[in-house]
């Protein structure tokens, strides 16, 4: 069993590792031996656990697949409306994203054109599923204007919020992005929310705004 630990261990720290080195460099300009250095592993432990830099790709991909799905999974079982839980996510999802290489690294090895492997579906699929999920839930609580095109909204909000991600990551610190967030969710609840709902959403993006705020 502590034989097992240490395994798990060891494998957790090559990714960290990895993650921090793709973010920071990008995944073309790291190198096996550049994450042996970084992780203060031994090439064996590095290869017992990763026959290939592409494998650790794939591994970063499946636990930023899990961490999205998780965090959709916790912000719709807890009483939300469709569209506070769908703010909720993107919240999350930012928080994380400044806490944790690995989900940094995540977006850009999904923006930079690596492929995840099949069953796996690339993260911008997943999140448009998530999103028109959440769409169609507010529409029916009448939180969201009935005539929107759901696939149209579900997509620029997802490209509002990875671009907003990816042109941030190199004009300004992470720790910008609950603001950005902040930003985004103002400009889309004035589209999208009734007047007469506004105040309410507008007041949550604010608030979960103030709750990431650097301490």
């Amino acid at each position: 069993m502590a034989r097992q630990l240490r395994a798990e261990q060891t494998r957790s720290t090559i990714i960290t590792a990895a993650a921090d080195l793709f973010d920071r460099r990008g995944y073309e300009s790291t190198s096996l031996s550049d994450i042996v250095e970084h992780a203060q592993v031994t090439k064996g432990a590095l290869y017992f656990h990763f026959a290939a830099k592409e494998d650790l790709a794939h591994a970063i991909l499946e636990l930023q697949s899990h961490t999205a799905r998780r965090l959709a999974a916790e912000t719709g079982h807890r009483g939300h409306t469709s569209l506070e839980a769908l703010m909720r996510l993107t919240f999350g999802i930012t928080r994380m994203s400044v806490e944790d290489p690995v989900l940094r690294a995540g977006l850009r090895l999904a923006t930079g054109g690596i492929r995840p492997r099949p069953p796996l579906s690339h993260p911008f699929t997943e999140w448009l599923d998530i999103v028109t999920a959440r769409l169609v839930g507010a529409v029916k609580e009448s939180d969201v204007h009935p005539d929107i095109d759901i696939d149209v909204v579900a997509h620029s909000l997802v490209c509002f919020f990875v671009g907003t991600r990816v042109v941030g990551r190199s004009r300004e610190p992470v720790t910008r992005q609950p603001r950005r967030t902040a930003e985004m969710w103002s400009i889309l609840i004035r589209g999208l929310v009734p007047v007469t709902r506004r105040a309410r959403y507008l007041s949550l993006a604010a608030r979960l705004e103030r709750e990431l705020a650097p301490v």
